[in-house]
């Protein structure tokens, strides 16, 4: 894990009871959580279809003022990263697979005066963030095939974070390295050690009897890999 980041905690809104959505974030915030994570899928780069720009602008409405890390898992992705900024996201992280020009959709995000970030599918080589680290302020890696909540976590991954770790601490750059796939309490230190520093858990922490609690004991757990 990074020593110059605080350790953050973003649950997915995929997991939330989405008829009662504004409730179901304001209670993750309120228990603890850091960031809101939002998963944006179009049934066309990925098997499923999630929520578009109006879901985090009406959330935004509501008066939720929270961190929103958007993760586009769509198809081209340029499309929409300026209807999210315009919606309110402070980040916004692509897959370079699915835009035509990635260093040119990371200049777009940037534009807008908001965060970017990439990300990488688990076949996908960590090699490509080297050209683009000047635009980068997060790197995630999918611990999971994009898609679906609830997958099992790849233990593999923990090797591509040690690897993108050691990129990162080389290059200087304040960028955030995130993890995302099937994060839970039994596994979310070893993520840590190998040098995450901000942690996505959708349904570990929705499919929770009581948010605080786990977040809590993910605390925790990150705190033992320090």
């Amino acid at each position: 894990m990074s020593q110059s980041f605080k350790p953050l905690i973003a649950p997915s809104i995929l997991a939330a009871d989405f008829s009662r959505l504004g409730e179901e974030v304001r209670a993750v915030l309120a228990a603890g959580a850091d960031w809101i994570h939002f998963d944006v899928m179009d049934n066309h780069y990925v098997p499923n279809l999630s929520v578009g720009p109006l879901v985090l602008e009406a959330l935004r409405k509501a008066d939720i003022d929270a961190f929103m890390d958007v993760h586009l898992m769509v198809e081209p992705a340029e499309r929409l990263i300026d209807d999210f900024a315009a919606a309110g996201a402070n980040l916004i992280s692509i897959h370079p697979e699915s835009v035509r020009h990635l260093d040119r959709a990371l200049a777009q995000i940037k534009e807008h005066g908001i965060q970017a970030g990439v990300v990488l599918n688990p076949a996908t080589s960590i090699e490509v963030v080297d050209w683009v680290m000047d635009k980068l302020d997060l790197i995630l890696v999918m611990s999971v095939n994009p898609g679906f909540g609830g997958q099992a976590f790849i233990p593999a991954m923990l090797e591509k974070l040690r690897q993108l770790r050691s990129r990162i601490d080389a290059n200087g750059r304040p960028i955030r390295l995130e993890i995302d796939g099937g994060i839970k309490t039994n596994n979310i230190a070893a993520a840590a050690a190998a040098g995450a520093d901000t942690f996505v858990a959708g349904s570990a922490i929705f499919g929770s009897a009581d948010y605080a609690q786990t977040i809590a004991l993910m605390r925790e757990q990150i705190a033992t890999a320090s």
